[in-house]
């Protein structure tokens, strides 16, 4: 009886085996822009190797050049798992609610799950706040980012009347410069006067904070952050969720649920570049977190 069970155990997990190697033969990660694209990439090859290990195929990596190419590749089922911003989430689900499934989110140091966009200036260019900015250059990331674009979109108008993001009407140029890296560097640069990125605003502003685009571009040695200045800073925006594609199967959305939300305990050091900076690592999160993303997002730009 013992052996009839064993053998007939043996052959499910045989067959649930060849099943699983059917139904995936590769498992593919968008990361959305913010940094160049090889820096990613090399951020992010500690949880492609994991993931291989994990699943037992191949793990590609690809880093579009911006956002929507990531929400495209999610849609399109050519991208499996991503690390979304809450804007680009809601992007995603708005044009397929069925398409992805958000399960985890970054949780601070401070064991909160929120950050800041961030606007900052040159500390010699003598623009000290938005009130300085008026005819002057402000950059933003991508039209797809929420702290980059949509947060600011909506909360800088409020700064003060006469205020709204048209080139020529309070700024002198509203200019999109791709990424939160290039915004970086173009402020560094004297290229535009002001930008925004994004950023937990936790830790020392020298550091580029605890966690973000700073501290990313600090790591990197492509900015100094004694020479800049920050000139305004968001409400609190929800951190955006890893999310998997809802078609992969139940066992595989399992097992990359389980890989990332054990990352930081298992290599601190892979969560750090996969997280952009300090963190306590991932905890579960729903769609209900966005909701009101969701909501801004369609009421600005519909989608």
């Amino acid at each position: 009886m013992k052996k009839t069970l064993a053998l007939a155990l043996a052959a499910t997990t045989a067959l649930s085996s060849a099943a699983f190697a059917e139904e995936i033969t590769e498992f593919r990660i968008g990361i959305l822009g913010g940094e160049n694209a090889q820096d990613r990439m090399n951020s992010y090859q500690c949880l492609a190797d994991y993931t291989t290990e994990a699943l037992g195929v191949e793990t590609k990596l690809f880093a579009p050049a911006d956002y929507n190419g990531v929400i495209q590749g999610l849609l399109g089922g050519n991208i499996d798992m991503a690390w979304l911003g809450a804007s680009s989430y809601a992007a995603t689900f708005l044009q397929d609610a069925d398409a992805v499934e958000p399960v985890l989110i970054k949780v601070n140091v401070d064991g909160s799950i929120g950050y800041h966009s961030i606007g900052f200036a040159r500390k010699d260019s003598g623009v000290t706040s938005l009130d300085d900015m008026q005819g002057k250059a402000f950059g933003f990331g991508d039209p797809n980012s929420t702290s980059g674009y949509l947060i600011p979109s909506i909360e800088i108008p409020q700064y003060k009347d006469g205020i709204t993001m048209e080139s020529g009407v309070y700024f002198g140029e509203v200019k999109f410069t791709g990424g939160h890296e290039q915004t970086i560097v173009a402020v560094n640069n004297g290229d535009i006067d002001a930008g925004v990125t994004w950023a937990d605003a936790q830790g020392n502003w020298e550091d580029g904070y605890n966690s973000g685009a700073l501290r990313k571009a600090v790591d990197a040695g492509l900015v100094d952050m004694n020479d800049m200045v920050q000139i305004w800073k968001s409400n609190v925006i929800p951190e955006g969720p890893v999310v998997l594609r809802k078609a992969l199967p139940a066992d595989v959305r399992e097992k990359m649920t389980k890989l990332v939300d054990e990352l930081h305990e298992r290599d601190a050091d892979c969560a750090y570049g996969v997280a952009a900076g300090e963190t306590l690592g991932f905890q579960p999160v729903t769609h209900d977190t966005y909701i009101s993303i969701v909501e801004a997002r369609k009421a600005k730009i519909g989608g």
